[in-house]
Formats: structure tokens, sequence, C-alpha cells
């Protein structure tokens, strides 16, 4: 990925199609029960995510981290 310029944005990446739906499979969810990103978002268009794609976005804030999931959706 091509880390944008400013130091407080979370490190993204796209799953791939396995491990998203092993990830959906442990959380028992569907792709449909994340939260979005648009595809046009800066990250999603850096990543060169599609809709349909599940976002990992890991946060260090104030010393602990923390792993998030979005799906992409067109805008």
């Amino acid at each position: 990925m091509n880390r944008p310029a400013n130091e407080l944005v979370p490190q993204h990446k796209v799953l791939s199609v396995s491990d998203a739906n092993a990830l959906m499979k442990k959380l028992g969810l569907t792709a449909s029960n994340l939260p979005k990103i648009f595809s046009t978002d800066p990250q999603a268009v850096a990543l060169g995510a599609k809709p349909g794609d599940i976002v990992e976005i890991d946060r260090n804030d104030f010393g602990k981290k923390y792993r998030y999931y979005r799906q992409v959706v067109e805008e």
C-alpha cells in the first residue's frame, strides 16, 4: 500500500477472499453486517479495493491495538 503522508492514518489492507470467508465464519457474520467504507475513500482507492472487498484496519490508539473490518461499497 502507498502509505499516506499523515502518520495518523491507520494501516489498511484488503483481505483475500479466503481470509474474508474465514473471518466471517469465525465472527458468525456476513459481510453486509460490517460497517461500510466507500470505494471512493482515499484509503480504498490507494489499496485498489473494489465493492465487495473486506478491508482490515489496524489501529494503535494510545498504546492499545485494535482491529476493525469494513466492507467496501459503491458510493
